[in-house]
C-alpha cells in the first residue's frame, strides 16, 4: 500500500522546480536602484526568451528596481540549459510468497513487475546580476524543473512566471 502512495506521489515530485541562490557578501543591496539586461545564453526562441525578459521585469519591479537606459547599478544576465535524463520506474503488482518447490517464499505465488524507461528534458534558467561598476557578480539565482516541450502557451507562461517568483524571492538576501 505504501508502495503505491508513494508511486502516485512520485509524478508530482518530479515536476517541482528546484531553486537555489547566493550572492557576494561585499555587494551594497541597498545601493542598487537600476539595472539593464545583457545577452547571455538564450533559448533561442523568441517567443520564450520575451516571456523570461519580461517575467524578471516584473519581480524586478516588485523589488523596487527600475530599467536605466544608460549608467544603470546592475547589469542582469539570463542563461538557459537543457539536459536530458532518464527516468526509471519500477512497478510489482500481484504476490510473490507462497509455498513452493523450495520452501515457502521459494517459487511460489504469482507476480508481475513492469519497468518504464523514458528521457526526460531538465531545463536550468540562471539569473546573474552583477554590480556595473564593481564589474563583479553580486547575486545569482537559479531554477531547474522538468521541462514540457509540448507545454501550450499559457502554461510556459506559469511555469516561468513561477519559476521567476521562486528565484527572486530571495533578493535582496537578508
Amino acid at each position: 500500500m505504501m508502495v503505491m502512495f508513494a508511486m502516485a506521489l512520485s509524478p508530482a515530485l518530479l515536476l517541482a522546480q528546484k531553486v537555489s541562490y547566493d550572492f557576494s557578501k561585499t555587494a551594497n543591496f541597498a545601493a542598487f536602484k537600476t539595472y539593464e539586461h545583457k545577452d547571455g545564453t538564450k533559448v533561442g526562441q523568441p517567443l520564450i526568451d520575451d516571456r523570461i525578459i519580461a517575467a524578471i521585469d516584473t519581480e524586478l519591479a516588485a523589488k523596487g528596481l527600475t530599467k536605466a537606459a544608460s549608467n544603470p547599478d546592475l547589469v542582469v544576465v539570463y542563461h538557459v540549459a537543457f539536459d536530458q535524463e532518464k527516468d526509471i520506474s519500477t512497478f510489482s503488482s500481484g504476490y510473490a510468497g507462497g509455498y513452493g518447490p523450495y520452501g515457502y517464499g521459494w517459487g511460489g505465488g504469482m507476480g508481475t513487475t513492469s519497468t518504464q524507461v523514458r528521457n526526460i528534458l531538465i531545463g536550468t534558467l540562471v539569473i546573474d546580476m552583477a554590480d556595473a561598476k564593481a564589474g563583479q557578480i553580486a547575486w545569482r539565482g537559479m531554477a531547474t524543473k522538468e521541462l514540457d516541450p509540448q507545454a501550450k502557451p499559457d502554461k510556459r507562461d506559469k511555469n516561468i512566471t513561477n519559476a521567476m517568483k521562486k528565484i527572486f524571492k530571495n533578493y535582496p538576501p537578508k
